[in-house]
């Protein structure tokens, strides 16, 4: 193994590749430490993998890996993570709004003290009005459902223990949830770092509005896969339940002010359909609990857990 492994996802950023490995292999070498950077093109439809080919060729420490189409960023850093060969792993984006300055600090704060991961915060942005409200909006969300008081969970720039990027996997929008990802496989101690941000110096932001609204879809899975993933019922069941129990609260008392009170026909009241409406939505949670239990029994990886060591 070596000291540092820097994971780069990249999406057409031919322009600003060069800088950025020249400036991470300077402050690494004036760090001393063995490094590698992984330079993962996700499909790409520029020339960033002809400038990845010959930035290996320069420097053998520098890694390429090419996707065949564009699978996201969540992809990059899974492939990325897998390749990693570093006792830390460090994550940044390509188009050097992160500064590779504050590896030395990310290391240390890893490595001396003990921290699982640190993630970076941009206290001061650089970004349009159009990115930075959303993401207040999406960080705020995020803070409240995982119990995970960062600042800023969309940050590019990252640190991880080796042991950390080996036991997640990151799919779909995931990558903005590692922390997240993190704490549910065991790795509890997780810090945040204030990070410097710097304006876009080459090429366009890849953000989007369905960004924002995927993140947030992501989110929502997430929370319910941590808490109930290996026990629907416990969701399903309960939800279920107190529909269920609701709606027969209302049938008795039609029924009873129809024969104690000889009031009108219960299905004359609007409030006997609310009665069976909660009836049978709390069957069908019922239904959805126990489908839940027999898919998850039956799943492949229903008794994997993260095993720290053993004597």
């Amino acid at each position: 193994m070596i000291d540092i492994s820097i994971v780069v996802p990249l999406y057409n950023e031919e322009e600003s590749l060069p800088e950025l490995c020249k400036w991470i292999d300077k402050v690494i070498i004036d760090f001393n430490k063995t490094y590698e950077i992984l330079l993962i093109d996700d499909g790409s439809s520029d020339k960033s993998w002809d400038v990845i080919s010959n930035l290996n060729k320069q420097n053998s420490s520098i890694r390429g890996i090419r996707f065949r189409r564009n699978y996201g960023k969540s992809a990059a850093l899974n492939v990325g993570f897998e390749a990693a060969i570093g006792n830390v792993v460090i994550t940044m984006d390509a188009d050097l709004q992160d500064s590779p300055d504050e590896i030395p600090e990310l290391y240390r704060l890893i490595t001396e003290e003990g921290f699982d991961l640190i993630s970076g915060w941009k206290q001061k942005r650089f970004d349009p009005i159009t990115k930075t409200v959303p993401t207040r909006l999406f960080n705020w969300a995020a803070r409240k459902m995982s119990g995970i008081y960062l600042h800023d969970f969309n940050c590019g720039l990252k640190a991880y223990k080796s042991e950390v990027v080996k036991n997640v996997e990151v799919y779909g929008e995931m990558h903005r949830y590692i922390p997240v990802l993190a704490k549910w496989a065991g790795f509890k101690k997780i810090g945040e770092k204030v990070v410097q941000h710097q304006a876009r110096k080459y090429g366009t932001t890849k953000f989007g509005w369905e960004r924002f609204v995927n993140g947030f879809l992501d989110l929502l899975s997430i929370t319910f896969v941590s808490k109930f993933g290996k026990r629907p019922m416990h969701l399903f069941g309960l939800l279920g339940t107190i529909s269920f129990f609701l709606g027969f609260i209302i049938a008795a008392y039609l029924a009873f002010a129809k024969f104690a009170m000889q009031a009108y026909k219960m299905t004359d009241r609007p409030l006997f359909f609310f009665g069976l409406f909660f009836m049978v939505l709390g069957t069908q949670l019922f239904l959805a609990g126990f489908l839940g239990e027999l898919i998850s029994r039956g799943s492949a990886d229903r008794n994997n857990y993260h095993v720290k060591e053993r004597i």
